[in-house]
């Protein structure tokens, strides 16, 4: 009970809320963003957290919550593009483009019909790490627990279908149903993840600590793994960095992450390299 006590207070300072909560979501944007990397699905992830905008813009309108709203116009984006798919003569890029413009124009637009709402839209866009609190912590870990806990029972399927998906279908492991579970995967994280890096640097998150890790990793799982560890790096080093040169928070969460992928590419990393399972992926 004192050791729960000292946690608690230990949370009111914001600074480790924030750090709390960045760890959080480096944990579940690390194995989510592997998939993005070895399916190059980037503008899909673009596509999702563009979305988000015109969430908040009809929570705010709806007086509903916020990381609601967001997962379910960021799940309807998703369904959209299925349908769209389906039905439509358009290359999947040209679908994505028109949903992610589309989706963050209609936000802007709903935000200005708000006139009596103060919104603070740089923060909504670029994220702010440092004003979480203590429910927004809880709204990361539960939710990203079960986004992990999904993503276990359908790894299978889902790495199958990545190599082929013709084969895995085949085998029975109904990839269909896995890449629909990975959609709803995706609005979930981007939903949880909003306020620490915001709208427009969420898909940064999920990539590159992914794409840094396929260069070092030695395999799907470990590369999973790594990715998390240097997700974990980049929050707490961009964290400290932000605090000690005054930046803002979520943008140099990412410049942190830019930075470990920049020295996976010396020479000596590259030395290093072991060629590897996921490097045909």
């Amino acid at each position: 009970m004192i050791k729960i006590m000292t946690w608690l207070a230990m949370l009111d300072d914001f600074f480790v809320r924030a750090l709390v909560a960045g760890i959080g979501v480096a944990v579940v944007a690390g194995p989510l963003g592997c998939l993005i990397v070895w399916r190059r699905l980037a503008y899909f992830g673009d596509t999702l957290s563009h979305s988000a905008l015109l969430g908040v813009a009809l929570a705010l309108l709806l007086q509903v919550n916020i990381t609601a709203a967001v997962f379910v116009v960021s799940a309807l984006v998703a369904l959209s593009l299925l349908l769209l798919q389906q039905r439509a003569s358009l290359s999947s890029d040209s679908l994505l483009g028109l949903l992610a413009h589309s989706s963050l124009a209609l936000g802007l637009v709903a935000l200005a019909f708000l006139p009596t709402v103060r919104v603070d839209l740089m923060g909504f866009l670029f994220g702010d790490i440092l004003a979480v609190s203590l429910i927004d912590i809880v709204v990361i870990y539960i939710g990203g627990a079960a986004v992990l806990l999904v993503l276990v029972f359908v790894w299978r399927s889902l790495f199958a279908a990545t190599v082929n998906y013709e084969v895995a279908e085949a085998e029975g492991m109904k990839p269909a149903r896995a890449n629909m579970v990975f959609m709803f995967l995706m609005a979930t994280v981007i939903a949880i993840s909003m306020k620490v890096v915001g709208v427009l640097l969420i898909t940064a998150l999920l990539i590159i600590p992914a794409a840094t890790a396929r260069r070092v990793a030695s395999g799907p799982e470990a590369m999973a793994l790594t990715a998390i560890m240097l997700g974990i790096i980049a929050v707490v080093a961009g964290l400290f960095g932000s605090l000690e040169w005054d930046t803002p928070s979520g943008p140099s969460i990412v410049v942190a992450a830019l930075i470990l992928f920049l020295l996976a590419l010396l020479p000596v990393a590259v030395i290093i390299r072991r060629r590897k399972p996921s490097e045909g992926i």
